[in-house]
């Protein structure tokens, strides 16, 4: 089959520059992988420090949107706050408490684990997983890492008498909020709006806008939607991901960070004051988000034992480290 170019006016247009490589995967000493994306980074001010590729394109964020989904559901009027507004904003891990925190949260609001439109789903970390398995557990929309933000958005449906079948539609009330919250935030209209693994909405924002939400959120005064949100996630991360997660460890160790991942290799991550970063890996391989994001920490200057233990990406030979990811740039 012949492939046409498509053409405007008559004028075959070009293809789009590939962006830089941003790392390398180099097993025994040979590059047998390399990974190209996007990146930016703003300075306090919120400037533009570095850019890299096309950060001002639209992409589509993953669950790093989560921090705005979750601020809509407070501004819905849902009293979300200390661990449960972190597992609204949470991609977690399945792990028992945040399972049975999921399964809580929508029983304090009159639901149930079937009014859940996630997808039946393992334990996103590995090992609960297998412990699902071996136990002959079914898949489970409560373990789904995307139920607790789906529990905050049927409370808040519950809470202003919204349908709740419907929660999920793009068109429905409390995600039009939702829009308009990450417009917000990110100081630009969303560019495209999809369908996200769990189910849920998924709007299309730029890397750049991305940063600017994270530092929105914490630059925020003090008891705003946006701020409690913040603090949430920063004073509970383990509900935001897992005992097993960078967004976890980071959260930890960096007094005052906030961060966040996303499917197909997205991150974001803003520090207390004001600097901010967003990446996106093309390929979607997160074998190289942790390197690139370390490498970001360290031009920030976050000195702390934790941006090595992020940037540990190993490839493996028999059993054994023969190599591993690294960031080039």
């Amino acid at each position: 089959m012949t492939v046409t170019p498509s053409v405007s006016a008559g004028v075959p247009r070009a293809a789009p520059a590939p962006h830089p490589v941003l790392a390398e995967a180099v097993r025994s000493g040979f590059v047998e992988g390399r990974h190209r994306g996007s990146l930016v980074v703003l300075a306090a001010d919120g400037g533009v420090e570095l850019a890299l590729g096309e950060p001002a394109v639209p992409v589509l964020p993953r669950s790093a949107n989560k921090p705005m989904q979750a601020a809509a559901v407070l501004r819905a009027g849902v009293d979300l706050s200390g661990k449960r507004l972190a597992l609204a904003a949470a991609s977690h891990s399945g792990e028992p408490f945040h399972v049975d925190l999921v399964r809580t949260m929508l029983a304090e609001h009159g639901l149930a684990p079937g009014d859940l439109r996630t997808p039946p789903s393992l334990p996103l970390d590995q090992a609960e997983a297998e412990r699902y398995l071996a136990a002959g557990r079914p898949r489970d929309r409560v373990a789904m890492n995307c139920s607790g933000k789906h529990a905050a958005m049927l409370a808040a449906c519950r809470v202003n008498g919204w349908p709740l079948e419907s929660y999920a539609d793009p068109s429905h009330p409390l995600q039009l909020l939702t829009r308009d919250v990450v417009e917000e935030a990110a100081g630009e209209p969303v560019a495209a709006v999809g369908t996200d693994g769990c189910g849920a909405p998924l709007m299309a924002i730029s890397l750049a806008g991305l940063a600017r939400a994270f530092r929105s959120y914490v630059l925020a005064p003090e008891g705003s939607v946006e701020r409690r949100v913040a603090d949430a996630m920063r004073a509970h991360p383990e509900y935001v991901a897992g005992t097993h997660r960078h967004d976890t460890w980071l959260m930890r160790a960096v007094p005052g960070a906030l961060s966040k991942v996303g499917a197909e290799a997205v991150q974001a991550v803003a520090l207390p004051d004001g600097r901010a970063l967003a990446l996106k890996i093309d390929d979607g391989g997160a074998r190289a988000l942790g390197p690139v994001l370390a490498r970001l920490l360290e031009r920030l200057g976050v000195d702390d034992p934790v941006v090595a233990r992020i940037a540990d990406s190993p490839l493996l030979g028999g059993g054994e480290p023969v190599g591993g990811v690294r960031a080039v740039f």
